[in-house]
């Protein structure tokens, strides 16, 4: 088993190789939750995400007849950024094998440290399995993503460095794919802080290590916007760990997770992935559970495709009742798009979209429908168009 010898070491094996990111409070969002909270914001790393740490870890005690065969490495992206990136600085060849819905963005940053990339499978066990025959065949040193102790005592220094900056923190929210960063989290911060709760946060779509933990049959999807935590099997090694000293496994929905995304980005003006909003996501879903609490999220990625986040907000402001979506009804006689235009114009909104709908309709002939999209301030400014339409004599509903 992994102490917290080996996470010190770790930690002295990274000094001064990657960046000892910043642990800072959050007013606006301790206000939201009720709970003191704090984040660790691992999407600053140069590769954006926690998992360099774990790489640089693993390949700086490489043996020369290692590092001659070269690396391979499997993942959605963010590991294998951190791989590739680490094994560029060493002078090392790198094989990553990606499951082919990882988003393009994460690709082409891997791409970019000067790794071959073989793109695989639809799962990441589909890439996990193509990566091992790779190995085999062509004599390339395995680098596994979680299941592997020097990994576990890597990602286990982001705790060190959280303990350090917040010594009296009560609860630890940490997103958990294969289970590599939690474990390594657990073991440090069990070590230091022995009555501090560790709590990790899966997507309700990749529930395998609150299966594997719990004896649930929750079912799994297919895909899940927190792809850097879409994992089908658990690591071993992690799950041990897991099962020893982490308090508890919360599920959070793809919603959730979205909601987070949004408000890190709009609070903290910080950019996440969705495995990186999970903590902030079950925060944000359980508080009850930690209200009070003194409580540290891993921000733990931020390589986000630029088309799902656009998505992502446009949702979001939805959900805010910052976009709405209303159909009027009207006399199909000239002025009447004017009329209409001009009193949500009155009410203080902007119109993003038009439709202007004459035969697809139960309306009578002589009458049209109008739909609109609105940028509002929220529920209450829907309300106040809807009575400036009213006031016109127009017939308006929010549309869901």
């Amino acid at each position: 088993m992994i102490k917290l010898k080996d996470i010190e070491a770790a930690a002295a094996r990274l000094q001064g190789h990657l960046l000892r990111t910043p642990c800072l409070a959050s007013k606006t969002l301790s206000e939201i939750t009720g709970a003191q909270v704090f984040l660790k914001f691992e999407n600053l790393q140069f590769t954006a995400s926690f998992k360099e740490r774990g790489a640089c870890n693993k390949l700086a005690q490489l043996t020369p007849q290692q590092c001659q065969r070269g690396v391979i490495a499997v993942s959605a992206g963010n590991h294998a950024q951190g791989v590739a990136y680490h094994a560029q600085r060493l002078g090392l060849r790198a094989v990553i094998v990606m499951p082919r819905f990882t988003p393009s963005v994460k690709v082409e940053r891997t791409r970019g440290f000067g790794a071959e990339i073989v793109l695989h499978g639809d799962t990441l066990d589909q890439a996990y399995q193509h990566a091992l025959a790779l190995a085999n065949a062509q004599q390339l040193v395995f680098i596994h993503p979680y299941d592997d102790a020097d990994i576990v005592a890597g990602q286990g220094t982001v705790a060190l460095e959280m303990l350090q900056d917040v010594p009296d923190l009560d609860t630890l929210l940490v997103s958990v794919g294969g289970g590599g960063l939690i474990a390594g989290i657990a073991v440090a911060a069990k070590a230091l802080r022995p009555g501090i709760e560790i709590i990790g946060v899966q997507s309700a779509r990749f529930p395998a290590m609150v299966n594997a933990i719990k004896g649930t049959h929750h079912p799994q999807g297919v895909s899940s916007i927190a792809e850097g935590i879409a994992v089908g099997t658990p690591g071993k090694l992690p799950q041990t760990i897991i099962a020893n000293q982490v308090s508890d496994l919360l599920l959070v929905e793809e919603g959730d997770i979205e909601q987070a995304i949004v408000m890190l980005l709009e609070i903290e003006k910080t950019l996440v992935e969705g495995a990186g909003a999970a903590g902030l996501a079950a925060l944000l879903k359980y508080p009850q559970q930690l209200r009070g609490k003194r409580v540290g999220l891993v921000l733990s990625g931020g390589n986000i495709d630029p088309l799902l986040l656009a998505a992502i907000i446009e949702r979001g402001m939805v959900r805010a009742g910052r976009l709405a979506r209303i159909r009027v009804s009207a006399r199909d006689i000239p002025g009447t798009l004017a009329l209409i235009t001009a009193s949500v114009a009155e009410a203080g909104a902007n119109i993003d979209e038009v439709h202007h709908q004459r035969a697809f309709t139960t309306l009578a002939a002589q009458n049209v429908e109008v739909e609109l999209v609105i940028q509002t301030r929220g529920p209450q400014h829907i309300e106040q168009v809807l009575d400036h339409l009213l006031a016109a004599g127009l017939q308006a509903q929010v549309l869901p």
